[in-house]
């Protein structure tokens, strides 16, 4: 099960997990903090990342650099369009067969076996608790 608590603070919104991790959320105006909407793209990058990289070192390819950029436009106020996620990677010196695991990995992870990916993609139900 995954859970944050996310609360208002004098300085502004901050999201907490029971780990002690902690995330400053605003709207956008203020430094050093995050917008929810790049949390969300933020999660999905990382769910990609941290998924991609052991599956493609267990083969024997570790990536010199692995990184990548999550990027989407808003479409309306309140509607993102299409989500896109590009890599940057530095593939190991003379490895032939680096960029090919790395493309079937990072297919088969966004695909089937990274969480984010699949809740948005499939339209995860939100319940809504008031008291």
């Amino acid at each position: 099960m995954a859970q944050v608590r996310v609360e208002r603070t004098e300085d502004g919104f901050v999201a907490r997990n029971d780990r002690g991790a902690e995330v400053v959320m605003g709207s956008g105006d203020e430094q050093g903090t995050f917008t929810p909407v790049e949390l969300l793209l933020a999660a999905l990058g990382g769910c990609n990342i941290v998924t991609v990289e052991p599956l493609t070192a267990q083969r024997g390819h570790r990536m010199a650099r692995l990184a990548m950029t999550v990027h989407a436009e808003k479409i309306e106020a309140t509607r993102l369009g299409p989500i896109t996620i590009t890599y940057d990677v530095e593939l190991p010196e003379g490895d032939e067969k680096a960029a090919e695991v790395l493309d079937a990995v990072a297919r088969r992870v966004e695909e089937r076996y990274c969480t984010v990916s699949r809740a948005l993609r499939e339209n995860t139900e939100i319940h809504l608790e008031l008291p």
